[in-house]
């Protein structure tokens, strides 16, 4: 049986998280690896099944929150350019689940192809995207998945069509271990309508979003009929700080990091911004982002 040595090429030890993350903070990981092609992922991944040893995936890191301790066991990070590559055939475009949410966008655009264009301004990857179902007011990225390929904790890898994919609001049923490609079906328009279309979305992002600070985009899902960020601005908790982490005064369902701050200090906010959401709406906010 094979172990960990053998893939001593790409696992380092007590590697800091945080330079991965898009809010910059959090522990280190007992061991980091970068595989460098799909065979040597599914390799380590059936090693780690075997031998018992607890897997974490990492992509973008822009939609996590890691907690100060050391994340125990194996954190893969999915960042080699074999897991980015794009393509376009036709009104089908292919993509590595590492290639980031705005290369899809990009491509798509530069082919005529619409859909993808609302969602610009997302930030992540493509497998991150698919797995948490990315979207904003023009649309989902679910809403043009064909299929999606998916290797799971057995180090098992096979693609999961249409019918076996089934999205919702910030969520998806794409539940294996890794996203490895998602296959999309577009339709054809006039590539500068899509461009303007596609320019309106960013300058609205833009315009309501802290994007020039660190942080992890929209911290919790809106609820049914309601937008997260205004309750949380109803309740007079916008610019609120713990440490030196703060409820953004441009959107207040985003949580900005500055320098020296921690991963408690953004726990402490959401566990602030929660419970004064419920009591004074009577709302329980469930969180967008993961935490680790």
């Amino acid at each position: 049986m094979s172990s960990l040595d053998d893939f001593s090429e790409i696992i380092s030890k007590d590697v800091p998280l945080a330079p991965f993350t898009w809010l910059k903070i959090g522990g280190k990981a007992e061991f980091l690896a970068e595989p460098r092609n799909a065979d040597e992922l599914t390799g380590l991944v059936r090693t780690c099944y075997d031998s018992e040893i607890p897997v974490h995936v990492i992509g973008g890191g822009s939609n996590l929150l890691i907690r100060s301790e050391t994340v125990k066991g194996v954190v893969i990070r999915i960042s080699d350019p074999s897991f980015a590559e794009v393509s376009v055939e036709g009104t089908t475009l292919r993509a590595g689940a590492g290639a980031m949410l705005s290369q899809l966008i990009s491509a798509s655009v530069r082919s005529g192809l619409s859909g993808l264009e609302t969602l610009a301004g997302i930030p992540g990857t493509v497998g991150g995207a698919l797995r948490g179902n990315a979207g904003g007011r023009g649309g989902d990225i679910g809403q043009f998945v064909h299929q999606v390929t998916v290797l799971t904790a057995k180090g098992e890898k096979f693609d999961r069509a249409e019918d076996e994919l089934s999205f919702a609001y910030r969520t998806s049923s794409i539940n294996e271990l890794v996203i490895l490609e998602g296959v999309f079906q577009l339709q054809e328009d006039d590539p500068e309508k899509i461009t303007q279309r596609m320019r309106k979305t960013w300058i609205m992002k833009k315009a309501s979003q802290p994007l020039t600070f660190q942080s992890a985009g929209c911290i919790f899902k809106n609820p049914r009929g309601l937008s997260a960020g205004a309750l949380i601005e109803q309740a007079g908790l916008k610019g609120t700080q713990k440490g030196a982490a703060e409820v953004s005064d441009r959107h207040a369902n985003f949580i900005v990091t500055n320098e020296d701050a921690t991963a408690n200090d953004v726990m402490q906010l959401i566990e602030t911004i929660q419970a004064k959401v419920a009591e004074q709406f009577g709302v329980e906010l469930e969180l967008e982002i993961e935490i680790w």
